[in-house]
């Protein structure tokens, strides 16, 4: 079910589980239909997507405080649903907390928090989940669910982001650096990691999340190999 005010829908419209059906390679649900119809009390719009019934339980909530159990199988379908995701073509522009991600917004996001950064330009733009975190993936069968955000994004922030969302759990966060290396290894990918790092960072962080520390250790980290770089 999706709810969304009318300003909220743009050109690229709100299809987002039924457009993701015709990506190749990636594990999901199968689309199989939806309605959709207008509020009668409110300037809002309502859809239903119906799918197959996930393989497995959604492995958590979106940031995990305890490390999950996933066999080998399942990291290695994780990773070829997100290489295949990146191989796909789309006009979709991903929206991650449903705002459109652009250059610009990349630029002043990271700026903002870390001014020293000066060149922030994106060198490739591919399809992306847009909100991968643990509530979004099954277990014990892989699946990726949740597509409402899903679009052309910087290469590597999906990977950026689930790192953000796994970083309580210090081994965790290790796993998805390894499993994603190629993309964190990346310009884009160091990018990226500088954009969630804003992100648990910035004006609205709190204090006692216990993600800051190691936050504010990687970012200075990314920061010194991009200028480097």
């Amino acid at each position: 079910m999706e709810r969304r005010p009318l300003e909220r829908i743009t050109d690229q419209g709100w299809n987002g589980t039924e457009s993701a059906a015709r990506l190749e390679g990636v594990v999901q649900p199968a689309w199989r239909g939806c309605v959709v119809w207008r509020d009668t009390d409110e300037p809002v719009m309502w859809r239903a997507d119906e799918t197959d019934l996930l393989p497995g339980a959604p492995i958590g909530t979106a940031v995990l405080a305890e490390e999950p159990t996933l066999s080998e199988e399942w990291w290695r379908a994780f990773g070829h649903s997100l290489d295949a995701l990146a191989r796909n073509k789309t006009r979709r522009v991903a929206t991650p907390d449903t705002v459109k991600i652009s250059q610009e917004l990349v630029g002043e996001s990271i700026r903002g928090v870390f001014p020293e950064v000066i060149d922030t330009t994106v060198e490739r733009w591919v399809p992306a989940h847009a909100d991968l975190n643990w509530a979004n993936m099954s277990a014990p069968a892989f699946s990726l669910f949740d597509w409402e955000d899903w679009g052309n994004a910087p290469r590597g922030l999906d990977s950026a982001t689930l790192w953000a969302a796994s970083l309580a759990v210090p081994a965790l966060a290790d796993r998805v650096r390894r499993e994603r290396r190629h993309d964190f290894e990346s310009r884009d990918g160091k990018l990226m990691t500088l954009l969630v790092c804003a992100k648990v960072l910035g004006p609205d962080a709190h204090p006692e999340d216990p993600r800051i520390e190691p936050v504010w250790h990687r970012a200075q980290q990314v920061v010194s190999e991009l200028q480097v770089g």
